[in-house]
Protein backbone atom coordinates (compact mmCIF):
# COMPACT_ATOMS: atom_id res chain seq x y z
CA UNK A 1 0.00 0.00 0.00
CA UNK A 2 1.60 3.27 -1.12
CA UNK A 3 0.57 6.83 -0.35
CA UNK A 4 3.34 8.89 -1.95
CA UNK A 5 1.11 10.08 -4.80
CA UNK A 6 -1.92 11.01 -2.72
CA UNK A 7 -3.23 14.54 -2.14
CA UNK A 8 -2.99 15.47 1.52
CA UNK A 9 -4.45 17.77 4.16
CA UNK A 10 -4.50 17.63 7.94
CA UNK A 11 -5.29 20.04 10.76
CA UNK A 12 -1.73 21.10 11.53
CA UNK A 13 -0.38 24.61 11.03
CA UNK A 14 1.15 23.57 7.69
CA UNK A 15 -2.37 23.19 6.26
CA UNK A 16 -4.62 25.37 8.48
CA UNK A 17 -3.76 29.03 9.05
CA UNK A 18 -5.42 29.43 12.46
CA UNK A 19 -5.07 26.74 15.10
CA UNK A 20 -7.39 28.59 17.50
CA UNK A 21 -10.07 30.14 15.27
CA UNK A 22 -12.67 32.46 16.76
CA UNK A 23 -16.30 32.00 15.90
CA UNK A 24 -16.96 33.77 12.59
CA UNK A 25 -13.30 34.10 11.63
CA UNK A 26 -11.92 33.40 8.16
CA UNK A 27 -9.46 30.51 7.98
CA UNK A 28 -7.12 29.61 5.13
CA UNK A 29 -6.82 25.95 4.17
CA UNK A 30 -4.20 24.35 1.95
CA UNK A 31 -4.38 21.09 0.03
CA UNK A 32 -1.13 19.53 -1.13
CA UNK A 33 -1.26 17.42 -4.29
CA UNK A 34 1.65 15.81 -6.12
CA UNK A 35 1.78 17.00 -9.72
CA UNK A 36 1.51 13.39 -10.83
CA UNK A 37 -1.90 13.10 -9.13
CA UNK A 38 -3.44 15.12 -12.00
CA UNK A 39 -5.70 17.34 -9.92
CA UNK A 40 -7.50 19.77 -12.25
CA UNK A 41 -9.68 21.61 -9.74
CA UNK A 42 -10.53 21.72 -6.04
CA UNK A 43 -13.57 22.85 -4.04
CA UNK A 44 -13.90 22.96 -0.27
CA UNK A 45 -17.22 21.90 1.19
CA UNK A 46 -17.88 23.42 4.63
CA UNK A 47 -21.07 22.87 6.60
CA UNK A 48 -22.66 26.13 7.81
CA UNK A 49 -25.60 25.82 10.22
CA UNK A 50 -26.15 22.28 8.97
CA UNK A 51 -26.06 23.21 5.26
CA UNK A 52 -23.09 22.41 2.95
CA UNK A 53 -21.48 25.37 1.19
CA UNK A 54 -18.79 25.19 -1.50
CA UNK A 55 -15.80 27.46 -2.05
CA UNK A 56 -13.47 27.12 -5.03
CA UNK A 57 -9.77 26.74 -4.30
CA UNK A 58 -6.98 28.17 -6.43
CA UNK A 59 -3.32 27.31 -6.86
CA UNK A 60 -1.19 29.14 -4.29
CA UNK A 61 1.77 30.68 -6.17
CA UNK A 62 3.62 31.36 -2.91
CA UNK A 63 3.91 27.62 -2.20
CA UNK A 64 3.84 26.11 -5.68
CA UNK A 65 6.87 25.96 -7.93
CA UNK A 66 9.09 27.87 -5.52
CA UNK A 67 11.38 25.06 -4.43
CA UNK A 68 11.02 23.20 -1.17
CA UNK A 69 7.62 21.56 -0.86
CA UNK A 70 6.51 23.30 -4.07
CA UNK A 71 9.15 21.63 -6.23
CA UNK A 72 7.12 18.45 -6.75
CA UNK A 73 3.70 19.45 -5.40
CA UNK A 74 0.86 21.80 -6.27
CA UNK A 75 -0.63 23.65 -3.30
CA UNK A 76 -4.29 24.62 -3.51
CA UNK A 77 -5.58 27.42 -1.28
CA UNK A 78 -9.09 28.34 -0.14
CA UNK A 79 -10.75 30.29 2.65
CA UNK A 80 -13.73 29.21 4.72
CA UNK A 81 -15.58 30.76 7.66
CA UNK A 82 -15.74 29.11 11.05
CA UNK A 83 -19.49 29.63 11.25
CA UNK A 84 -20.27 27.19 14.06
CA UNK A 85 -18.41 26.08 17.20
CA UNK A 86 -17.45 23.00 15.15
CA UNK A 87 -17.37 23.52 11.38
CA UNK A 88 -16.90 20.29 9.35
CA UNK A 89 -15.22 20.52 5.97
CA UNK A 90 -13.85 18.31 3.17
CA UNK A 91 -12.35 18.66 -0.31
CA UNK A 92 -13.94 17.77 -3.65
CA UNK A 93 -11.20 17.01 -6.19
CA UNK A 94 -11.69 17.07 -9.95
CA UNK A 95 -9.26 14.65 -11.53
CA UNK A 96 -8.78 13.21 -14.98
CA UNK A 97 -10.48 10.06 -13.69
CA UNK A 98 -13.50 11.80 -12.15
CA UNK A 99 -14.56 13.28 -8.82
CA UNK A 100 -12.83 12.24 -5.60
CA UNK A 101 -13.55 13.26 -1.99
CA UNK A 102 -10.74 13.90 0.49
CA UNK A 103 -11.80 13.72 4.15
CA UNK A 104 -9.88 13.00 7.32
CA UNK A 105 -10.69 9.35 6.64
CA UNK A 106 -8.76 9.51 3.35
CA UNK A 107 -9.55 9.54 -0.37
CA UNK A 108 -12.80 8.10 -1.69
CA UNK A 109 -14.07 7.81 -5.25
CA UNK A 110 -17.59 7.33 -3.87
CA UNK A 111 -19.78 9.48 -1.64
CA UNK A 112 -19.03 9.15 2.06
CA UNK A 113 -20.83 10.31 5.24
CA UNK A 114 -19.80 13.43 7.11
CA UNK A 115 -18.49 11.61 10.18
CA UNK A 116 -14.98 11.50 8.72
CA UNK A 117 -14.79 15.19 7.76
CA UNK A 118 -12.05 17.53 8.92
CA UNK A 119 -13.14 19.95 11.65
CA UNK A 120 -12.46 23.53 12.67
CA UNK A 121 -13.09 23.88 16.40
CA UNK A 122 -13.86 27.29 17.92
CA UNK A 123 -14.38 26.20 21.51
CA UNK A 124 -11.85 27.54 23.99
CA UNK A 125 -8.46 26.08 23.07
CA UNK A 126 -6.55 23.74 25.38
CA UNK A 127 -3.74 25.31 27.44
CA UNK A 128 -0.78 26.04 25.17
CA UNK A 129 1.61 23.98 27.33
CA UNK A 130 -0.31 20.78 26.55
CA UNK A 131 0.83 20.62 22.92
CA UNK A 132 4.45 20.01 24.01
CA UNK A 133 3.74 17.76 26.98
CA UNK A 134 5.19 14.32 27.61
CA UNK A 135 3.24 12.79 30.49
CA UNK A 136 4.66 10.35 33.04
CA UNK A 137 2.11 8.32 35.01
CA UNK A 138 2.85 7.42 38.63
CA UNK A 139 0.94 5.01 40.87
CA UNK A 140 2.09 6.54 44.18
CA UNK A 141 2.07 3.41 46.35
CA UNK A 142 4.55 1.72 43.98
CA UNK A 143 6.89 4.53 42.89
CA UNK A 144 9.22 5.29 45.81
CA UNK A 145 9.25 5.78 49.58
CA UNK A 146 10.58 8.86 51.32
CA UNK A 147 12.02 6.90 54.23
CA UNK A 148 9.25 7.42 56.73
CA UNK A 149 7.40 4.23 57.69
CA UNK A 150 3.66 4.87 58.14
CA UNK A 151 1.69 2.27 60.03
CA UNK A 152 -0.34 0.30 57.48
CA UNK A 153 -4.09 0.82 57.96
CA UNK A 154 -6.27 -2.03 59.17
CA UNK A 155 -7.62 -2.69 55.65
CA UNK A 156 -4.17 -3.04 54.07
CA UNK A 157 -2.18 -6.11 53.08
CA UNK A 158 1.44 -5.07 53.82
CA UNK A 159 4.00 -6.09 51.19
CA UNK A 160 7.79 -5.89 51.03
CA UNK A 161 8.94 -3.53 48.24
CA UNK A 162 11.67 -5.69 46.72
CA UNK A 163 10.70 -9.18 47.85
CA UNK A 164 6.93 -9.59 47.53
CA UNK A 165 5.63 -9.77 43.95
CA UNK A 166 2.36 -8.07 43.11
CA UNK A 167 -0.68 -10.35 43.34
CA UNK A 168 -2.26 -10.12 39.86
CA UNK A 169 -5.85 -11.10 40.74
CA UNK A 170 -8.11 -12.43 43.42
CA UNK A 171 -8.53 -11.46 47.08
CA UNK A 172 -6.24 -8.72 48.35
CA UNK A 173 -5.31 -7.20 44.99
CA UNK A 174 -6.72 -3.75 45.80
CA UNK A 175 -5.34 -3.79 49.34
CA UNK A 176 -1.68 -4.58 48.58
CA UNK A 177 0.29 -1.90 50.43
CA UNK A 178 3.93 -1.19 49.56
CA UNK A 179 4.18 2.25 51.19
CA UNK A 180 5.19 4.61 48.40
CA UNK A 181 4.42 8.27 49.07
CA UNK A 182 4.53 11.72 47.45
CA UNK A 183 7.86 12.71 48.97
CA UNK A 184 9.22 9.56 47.36
CA UNK A 185 8.13 10.97 44.01
CA UNK A 186 10.07 14.18 44.73
CA UNK A 187 13.23 12.09 45.19
CA UNK A 188 12.98 10.77 41.62
CA UNK A 189 12.03 13.84 39.60
CA UNK A 190 15.45 13.99 37.96
CA UNK A 191 14.78 10.49 36.62
CA UNK A 192 11.40 11.60 35.25
CA UNK A 193 12.94 14.62 33.55
CA UNK A 194 15.77 12.51 32.09
CA UNK A 195 13.11 10.74 30.00
CA UNK A 196 12.02 14.02 28.41
CA UNK A 197 8.79 14.05 30.45
CA UNK A 198 7.60 17.38 31.78
CA UNK A 199 4.21 16.46 33.27
CA UNK A 200 3.58 14.04 36.14
CA UNK A 201 0.17 12.40 36.32
CA UNK A 202 -0.66 10.88 39.71
CA UNK A 203 -3.36 8.28 40.17
CA UNK A 204 -5.72 9.30 43.04
CA UNK A 205 -4.26 10.68 46.25
CA UNK A 206 -7.40 11.07 48.38
CA UNK A 207 -7.96 8.86 51.47
CA UNK A 208 -9.64 5.54 50.67
CA UNK A 209 -9.74 1.88 51.62
CA UNK A 210 -7.61 0.66 48.71
CA UNK A 211 -4.25 1.51 47.23
CA UNK A 212 -5.84 2.48 43.92
CA UNK A 213 -7.89 5.09 45.87
CA UNK A 214 -10.74 5.36 43.37
CA UNK A 215 -13.04 4.74 46.36
CA UNK A 216 -12.35 8.16 47.88
CA UNK A 217 -13.59 8.74 51.45
CA UNK A 218 -13.23 12.51 51.05
CA UNK A 219 -12.08 15.02 48.46
CA UNK A 220 -10.98 17.53 51.10
CA UNK A 221 -7.42 16.41 51.81
CA UNK A 222 -4.57 14.18 50.69
CA UNK A 223 -4.24 10.73 52.22
CA UNK A 224 -1.89 10.90 55.24
CA UNK A 225 -0.41 7.59 54.05
CA UNK A 226 0.99 9.56 51.08
CA UNK A 227 2.24 12.40 53.29
CA UNK A 228 -0.89 14.54 53.48
CA UNK A 229 -1.59 17.97 52.01
CA UNK A 230 1.90 19.27 52.74
CA UNK A 231 3.50 16.46 50.74
CA UNK A 232 1.39 17.36 47.70
CA UNK A 233 2.50 20.98 48.06
CA UNK A 234 6.14 19.88 48.28
CA UNK A 235 5.78 17.74 45.15
CA UNK A 236 3.98 20.47 43.25
CA UNK A 237 6.58 23.04 44.28
CA UNK A 238 9.46 20.79 43.22
CA UNK A 239 7.85 20.21 39.82
CA UNK A 240 7.01 23.85 39.20
CA UNK A 241 10.55 24.90 40.14
CA UNK A 242 11.75 22.59 37.36
CA UNK A 243 9.25 24.03 34.86
CA UNK A 244 7.19 20.82 35.05
CA UNK A 245 3.51 20.26 35.80
CA UNK A 246 1.30 18.04 37.93
CA UNK A 247 -2.02 16.39 37.05
CA UNK A 248 -4.39 14.68 39.44
CA UNK A 249 -6.79 11.81 38.89
CA UNK A 250 -10.41 11.86 40.02
CA UNK A 251 -13.65 10.01 39.45
CA UNK A 252 -16.64 12.22 38.85
CA UNK A 253 -18.72 9.10 38.16
CA UNK A 254 -18.59 7.70 41.68
CA UNK A 255 -16.98 8.02 45.11
CA UNK A 256 -16.30 5.51 47.87
CA UNK A 257 -18.94 3.96 50.10
CA UNK A 258 -17.06 5.54 53.01
CA UNK A 259 -17.29 9.04 51.52
CA UNK A 260 -18.90 11.56 53.82
CA UNK A 261 -21.55 12.44 51.20
CA UNK A 262 -22.61 8.83 50.87
CA UNK A 263 -22.57 8.01 54.58
CA UNK A 264 -24.88 10.98 55.23
CA UNK A 265 -27.19 9.80 52.44
CA UNK A 266 -27.34 6.28 53.91
CA UNK A 267 -27.79 7.43 57.50
CA UNK A 268 -30.69 9.80 56.77
CA UNK A 269 -33.10 9.30 53.82
CA UNK A 270 -34.13 12.95 54.20
CA UNK A 271 -30.56 14.27 53.99
CA UNK A 272 -29.83 16.59 51.04
CA UNK A 273 -27.05 14.19 49.97
CA UNK A 274 -29.60 11.48 49.26
CA UNK A 275 -30.30 13.03 45.85
CA UNK A 276 -26.60 12.87 44.98
CA UNK A 277 -26.89 9.11 44.42
CA UNK A 278 -29.28 6.65 42.74
CA UNK A 279 -31.22 4.98 45.56
CA UNK A 280 -34.04 2.55 44.89
CA UNK A 281 -37.01 3.99 46.81
CA UNK A 282 -38.42 0.53 47.53
CA UNK A 283 -35.37 -1.56 48.43
CA UNK A 284 -32.98 1.13 49.60
CA UNK A 285 -30.33 -0.31 47.28
CA UNK A 286 -28.21 1.98 45.18
CA UNK A 287 -26.51 2.15 41.79
CA UNK A 288 -22.76 1.55 41.81
CA UNK A 289 -19.94 1.28 39.29
CA UNK A 290 -20.14 -2.15 37.64
CA UNK A 291 -22.06 -3.44 40.66
CA UNK A 292 -19.22 -2.84 43.13
CA UNK A 293 -21.00 -1.72 46.30
CA UNK A 294 -17.87 0.14 47.43
CA UNK A 295 -18.26 2.60 44.50
CA UNK A 296 -21.70 4.32 44.64
CA UNK A 297 -22.53 6.21 41.46
CA UNK A 298 -23.07 9.97 41.54
CA UNK A 299 -26.27 11.40 40.09
CA UNK A 300 -25.39 14.40 37.91
CA UNK A 301 -29.07 15.30 37.76
CA UNK A 302 -28.61 16.48 41.34
CA UNK A 303 -27.91 20.16 41.89
CA UNK A 304 -25.66 19.27 44.82
CA UNK A 305 -23.45 17.11 42.59
CA UNK A 306 -23.34 19.87 39.96
CA UNK A 307 -22.21 22.40 42.56
CA UNK A 308 -19.90 20.27 44.72
CA UNK A 309 -17.90 18.25 42.18
CA UNK A 310 -16.71 21.21 40.05
CA UNK A 311 -15.73 22.92 43.31
CA UNK A 312 -13.62 19.87 44.24
CA UNK A 313 -11.69 20.01 40.97
CA UNK A 314 -11.12 23.76 41.05
CA UNK A 315 -10.11 23.77 44.73
CA UNK A 316 -6.96 21.78 43.99
CA UNK A 317 -5.74 24.00 41.15
CA UNK A 318 -2.50 25.70 42.03
CA UNK A 319 -0.84 22.58 43.31
CA UNK A 320 -2.37 20.83 40.29
CA UNK A 321 -2.32 21.95 36.65
CA UNK A 322 -5.33 19.87 35.66
CA UNK A 323 -7.02 16.50 35.91
CA UNK A 324 -7.42 13.15 34.26
CA UNK A 325 -11.04 12.07 34.78
CA UNK A 326 -11.60 8.40 35.51
CA UNK A 327 -14.37 6.57 33.57
CA UNK A 328 -15.36 9.84 31.92
CA UNK A 329 -17.38 7.84 29.40
CA UNK A 330 -19.81 6.76 32.14
CA UNK A 331 -19.93 9.99 34.11
CA UNK A 332 -23.45 11.44 34.02
CA UNK A 333 -24.85 8.44 32.12
CA UNK A 334 -27.39 6.02 33.53
CA UNK A 335 -30.36 4.65 31.63
CA UNK A 336 -32.40 7.59 30.40
CA UNK A 337 -30.02 10.10 32.00
CA UNK A 338 -27.26 11.43 29.78
CA UNK A 339 -25.56 14.45 31.33
CA UNK A 340 -22.05 13.59 30.16
CA UNK A 341 -21.55 16.51 27.78
CA UNK A 342 -22.96 18.92 30.34
CA UNK A 343 -20.64 17.44 32.98
CA UNK A 344 -17.56 17.94 30.79
CA UNK A 345 -18.54 21.51 29.86
CA UNK A 346 -19.31 22.38 33.49
CA UNK A 347 -15.94 21.08 34.70
CA UNK A 348 -14.00 22.78 31.92
CA UNK A 349 -15.70 26.12 32.54
CA UNK A 350 -14.98 25.88 36.27
CA UNK A 351 -11.32 24.98 35.78
CA UNK A 352 -10.66 27.86 33.40
CA UNK A 353 -8.39 28.16 30.37
CA UNK A 354 -5.08 27.15 31.95
CA UNK A 355 -5.96 23.69 33.30
CA UNK A 356 -5.87 20.39 31.42
CA UNK A 357 -8.92 18.10 31.37
CA UNK A 358 -8.33 14.63 29.92
CA UNK A 359 -11.02 11.95 29.77
CA UNK A 360 -10.54 8.23 30.25
CA UNK A 361 -12.15 6.13 27.50
CA UNK A 362 -10.98 2.65 26.57
CA UNK A 363 -12.92 2.60 23.29
CA UNK A 364 -14.14 5.21 20.79
CA UNK A 365 -14.22 8.59 22.59
CA UNK A 366 -15.08 10.71 19.56
CA UNK A 367 -18.79 11.27 20.41
CA UNK A 368 -17.67 12.99 23.63
CA UNK A 369 -14.92 15.13 22.07
CA UNK A 370 -14.95 18.36 20.03
CA UNK A 371 -17.34 19.93 22.47
CA UNK A 372 -16.65 22.53 25.13
CA UNK A 373 -15.45 19.84 27.52
CA UNK A 374 -12.65 17.27 27.51
CA UNK A 375 -9.45 18.41 25.79
CA UNK A 376 -8.64 14.86 24.73
CA UNK A 377 -8.86 11.23 25.76
CA UNK A 378 -6.67 8.30 26.71
CA UNK A 379 -6.50 6.82 23.24
CA UNK A 380 -6.61 3.11 24.02
CA UNK A 381 -8.81 2.28 21.04
CA UNK A 382 -7.08 4.43 18.44
CA UNK A 383 -3.45 3.89 19.48
CA UNK A 384 -2.78 1.30 22.19
CA UNK A 385 -4.77 -1.59 20.70
CA UNK A 386 -3.57 -1.22 17.09
CA UNK A 387 0.07 -0.87 18.16
CA UNK A 388 -0.26 -3.88 20.46
CA UNK A 389 -1.89 -5.92 17.70
CA UNK A 390 0.92 -5.11 15.25
CA UNK A 391 3.84 -5.61 17.64
CA UNK A 392 2.52 -8.37 19.91
CA UNK A 393 4.86 -11.25 20.57
CA UNK A 394 4.13 -14.68 19.09
CA UNK A 395 3.69 -16.25 22.52
CA UNK A 396 1.38 -13.62 23.99
CA UNK A 397 -1.50 -15.14 25.94
CA UNK A 398 -3.91 -12.44 27.14
CA UNK A 399 -7.51 -13.33 27.85
CA UNK A 400 -8.81 -9.91 26.85
CA UNK A 401 -7.89 -6.35 25.91
CA UNK A 402 -9.39 -4.02 28.55
CA UNK A 403 -12.46 -6.23 28.66
CA UNK A 404 -12.65 -7.01 24.92
CA UNK A 405 -12.87 -10.84 24.86
CA UNK A 406 -10.88 -13.10 22.62
CA UNK A 407 -7.39 -12.03 23.57
CA UNK A 408 -5.42 -9.75 21.28
CA UNK A 409 -5.58 -10.75 17.60
CA UNK A 410 -2.45 -10.23 15.52
CA UNK A 411 -2.76 -7.56 12.81
CA UNK A 412 -0.52 -6.61 9.93
CA UNK A 413 0.67 -3.11 9.15
CA UNK A 414 -2.14 -2.25 6.75
CA UNK A 415 -4.82 -3.23 9.28
CA UNK A 416 -2.97 -1.32 12.00
CA UNK A 417 -2.84 1.79 9.84
CA UNK A 418 -6.52 1.44 8.97
CA UNK A 419 -7.34 1.52 12.69
CA UNK A 420 -5.06 4.48 13.41
CA UNK A 421 -6.61 6.49 10.57
CA UNK A 422 -10.20 5.49 11.35
CA UNK A 423 -10.05 6.66 14.95
CA UNK A 424 -8.14 9.84 14.10
CA UNK A 425 -10.65 10.74 11.39
CA UNK A 426 -13.55 10.85 13.84
CA UNK A 427 -12.11 13.61 15.97
CA UNK A 428 -10.64 17.01 15.19
CA UNK A 429 -6.90 17.44 14.81
CA UNK A 430 -7.05 19.47 18.03
CA UNK A 431 -8.61 16.64 20.03
CA UNK A 432 -6.29 14.09 18.42
CA UNK A 433 -3.04 15.87 19.23
CA UNK A 434 -4.16 16.59 22.80
CA UNK A 435 -5.15 12.97 23.43
CA UNK A 436 -2.79 10.68 25.30
CA UNK A 437 -1.10 8.08 23.12
CA UNK A 438 -0.14 5.36 25.58
CA UNK A 439 1.43 1.93 25.33
CA UNK A 440 0.30 0.79 28.77
CA UNK A 441 -1.03 2.06 32.08
CA UNK A 442 -1.96 0.96 35.60
CA UNK A 443 -5.12 -0.55 34.03
CA UNK A 444 -3.49 -2.69 31.35
CA UNK A 445 -0.82 -5.26 30.65
CA UNK A 446 2.71 -3.89 30.27
CA UNK A 447 4.01 -3.22 26.78
CA UNK A 448 7.03 -5.48 27.45
CA UNK A 449 4.70 -8.40 28.18
CA UNK A 450 2.73 -7.66 25.02
CA UNK A 451 5.73 -7.42 22.70
CA UNK A 452 7.84 -10.08 24.39
CA UNK A 453 11.13 -8.46 23.38
CA UNK A 454 13.21 -5.36 23.91
CA UNK A 455 13.38 -4.69 20.17
CA UNK A 456 9.64 -4.60 19.63
CA UNK A 457 9.11 -2.75 22.91
CA UNK A 458 11.42 0.05 21.73
CA UNK A 459 9.79 0.03 18.30
CA UNK A 460 6.44 0.66 20.01
CA UNK A 461 8.01 3.44 22.07
CA UNK A 462 9.39 4.88 18.83
CA UNK A 463 5.88 5.12 17.38
CA UNK A 464 4.73 6.77 20.60
CA UNK A 465 7.56 9.30 20.38
CA UNK A 466 7.09 10.16 16.71
CA UNK A 467 3.35 10.06 15.95
CA UNK A 468 1.02 12.99 16.77
CA UNK A 469 -0.62 13.12 20.17
CA UNK A 470 0.64 13.40 23.73
CA UNK A 471 2.88 10.51 24.81
CA UNK A 472 1.93 9.09 28.20
CA UNK A 473 4.58 6.84 29.77
CA UNK A 474 3.69 4.50 32.63
CA UNK A 475 6.36 4.48 35.33
CA UNK A 476 8.47 1.34 35.08
CA UNK A 477 8.02 0.58 31.41
CA UNK A 478 11.28 2.42 30.75
CA UNK A 479 12.96 -0.39 32.74
CA UNK A 480 11.18 -3.14 30.81
CA UNK A 481 8.90 -4.15 33.68
CA UNK A 482 6.27 -6.77 32.86
CA UNK A 483 2.67 -7.44 33.87
CA UNK A 484 -0.26 -9.43 32.49
CA UNK A 485 -3.02 -7.08 33.66
CA UNK A 486 -3.49 -3.71 35.35
CA UNK A 487 -2.98 -4.91 38.92
CA UNK A 488 0.01 -7.07 37.96
CA UNK A 489 1.55 -4.09 36.14
CA UNK A 490 1.58 -1.98 39.33
CA UNK A 491 5.02 -3.34 40.20
CA UNK A 492 7.12 -1.37 42.71
CA UNK A 493 9.84 0.50 40.87
CA UNK A 494 13.16 -1.40 40.73
CA UNK A 495 15.39 1.32 42.17
CA UNK A 496 17.27 -1.31 44.19
CA UNK A 497 16.66 -4.36 41.99
CA UNK A 498 19.27 -4.20 39.23
CA UNK A 499 18.13 -7.59 37.89
CA UNK A 500 14.73 -5.99 37.08
CA UNK A 501 16.21 -3.00 35.27
CA UNK A 502 16.78 -3.32 31.54
CA UNK A 503 19.32 -0.53 31.06
CA UNK A 504 19.29 -0.65 27.22
CA UNK A 505 15.52 -0.10 27.30
CA UNK A 506 16.00 2.86 29.65
CA UNK A 507 18.64 4.30 27.31
CA UNK A 508 16.29 3.82 24.36
CA UNK A 509 13.49 5.70 26.10
CA UNK A 510 15.80 8.59 26.88
CA UNK A 511 16.98 8.77 23.29
CA UNK A 512 13.54 8.47 21.70
CA UNK A 513 11.72 10.97 23.88
CA UNK A 514 14.75 13.23 23.90
CA UNK A 515 14.38 13.29 20.12
CA UNK A 516 10.72 14.24 20.44
CA UNK A 517 11.66 17.01 22.85
CA UNK A 518 14.33 18.29 20.43
CA UNK A 519 12.37 18.17 17.14
CA UNK A 520 9.46 20.63 16.71
CA UNK A 521 8.03 18.59 13.82
CA UNK A 522 7.44 15.65 16.15
CA UNK A 523 5.38 17.82 18.49
CA UNK A 524 3.67 20.27 16.12
CA UNK A 525 4.01 18.84 12.63
CA UNK A 526 1.40 17.34 10.35
CA UNK A 527 1.16 13.62 9.61
CA UNK A 528 1.44 12.26 6.06
CA UNK A 529 1.48 8.49 5.51
CA UNK A 530 3.95 7.43 2.83
CA UNK A 531 3.95 3.62 2.81
CA UNK A 532 2.41 0.65 4.56
CA UNK A 533 2.75 -3.08 4.16
CA UNK A 534 2.43 -6.03 6.53
CA UNK A 535 5.68 -5.34 8.35
CA UNK A 536 6.53 -1.71 7.63
CA UNK A 537 4.97 1.72 8.26
CA UNK A 538 6.48 4.93 6.88
CA UNK A 539 5.21 8.44 7.55
CA UNK A 540 6.30 12.07 7.47
CA UNK A 541 6.03 14.66 10.25
CA UNK A 542 6.19 18.12 8.68
CA UNK A 543 6.17 21.79 9.46
CA UNK A 544 6.84 24.52 6.93
CA UNK A 545 10.47 24.59 8.09
CA UNK A 546 11.20 20.93 8.69
CA UNK A 547 10.31 17.46 7.46
CA UNK A 548 11.16 14.17 9.17
CA UNK A 549 10.61 10.72 7.69
CA UNK A 550 9.93 7.89 10.16
CA UNK A 551 10.09 4.21 9.29
CA UNK A 552 8.99 1.45 11.67
CA UNK A 553 9.74 -2.15 10.65
CA UNK A 554 8.66 -5.08 12.79
CA UNK A 555 10.42 -7.70 10.61
CA UNK A 556 12.98 -7.80 7.80
CA UNK A 557 11.77 -6.86 4.33
CA UNK A 558 12.93 -5.33 1.07
CA UNK A 559 14.67 -1.94 1.31
CA UNK A 560 12.61 1.11 0.37
CA UNK A 561 13.84 4.06 -1.63
CA UNK A 562 12.34 7.53 -1.25
CA UNK A 563 12.83 10.25 -3.82
CA UNK A 564 14.15 12.95 -1.50
CA UNK A 565 17.65 13.12 -0.04
CA UNK A 566 17.66 12.03 3.60
CA UNK A 567 20.24 12.79 6.29
CA UNK A 568 20.42 10.67 9.41
CA UNK A 569 18.90 11.80 12.68
CA UNK A 570 18.53 8.63 14.74
CA UNK A 571 19.01 4.88 14.33
CA UNK A 572 19.33 5.34 10.59
CA UNK A 573 21.84 4.45 7.89
CA UNK A 574 23.13 7.32 5.79
CA UNK A 575 21.71 7.59 2.33
CA UNK A 576 18.31 7.51 0.75
CA UNK A 577 17.42 3.84 1.21
CA UNK A 578 15.32 2.67 4.15
CA UNK A 579 17.07 -0.53 5.24
CA UNK A 580 15.31 -3.85 5.12
CA UNK A 581 16.35 -5.13 8.53
CA UNK A 582 13.95 -5.37 11.45
CA UNK A 583 12.83 -4.74 14.10
CA UNK A 584 14.00 -1.30 13.11
CA UNK A 585 13.13 2.33 13.73
CA UNK A 586 14.59 4.98 11.44
CA UNK A 587 14.16 8.74 11.55
CA UNK A 588 15.58 10.95 8.80
CA UNK A 589 15.60 14.65 8.20
CA UNK A 590 14.49 15.48 4.66
CA UNK A 591 15.81 18.35 2.62
CA UNK A 592 12.81 20.62 2.01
Amino acid sequence: MRFLGEPHHDGSALYVSDQEPALGSRVTLWLRAPRAAGIEGVHVRAVHDGEPRYAEASVDPARTGAGGYGATDVWWRAEITAVNPVTPYRFLLRTRGGQVWLTAAGLAAHDVPDSGDFRLVCHQAPPSWMRDAIVYQIFPDRFDRSGRTPEPPEWALPRDWDRDPVIPSGPGTAEQFYGGDLDGVVRRLDHVRSLGADTVYLTPFFPARSTHRYDAATFDHVDPLLGGDEALLRLSGALHERGMRLLGDITVNHCGAGHEWFTRAVADPTAPERDMFYFDPETGGYESWWGFASLPKLNWGSELVRSRMPEVLSRWLGPLDGWRVDVANMSGRRGGDDHTHAVAALLRARLGPGAALIAEHNHDASPDLDRDGWHGTMNYGGFTRPVWAWLRGPDLDLGHFLGVPGGLPPRDGTATLATLRAFASHMSWRSYVHSWQLLDSHDSARIRTVTGSRERHLLAAGLQATLPGTPMLFAGSEFGLTGVNGEHSRTPMPWNRPHDRDEPTLAGYRELFGLRRAEPALRHGGLRWLHADADCLVFARETYEESLIVCARRAPGPPLRLDRRMTGVLHADDGDIIPGRGPFLGVWRVTV
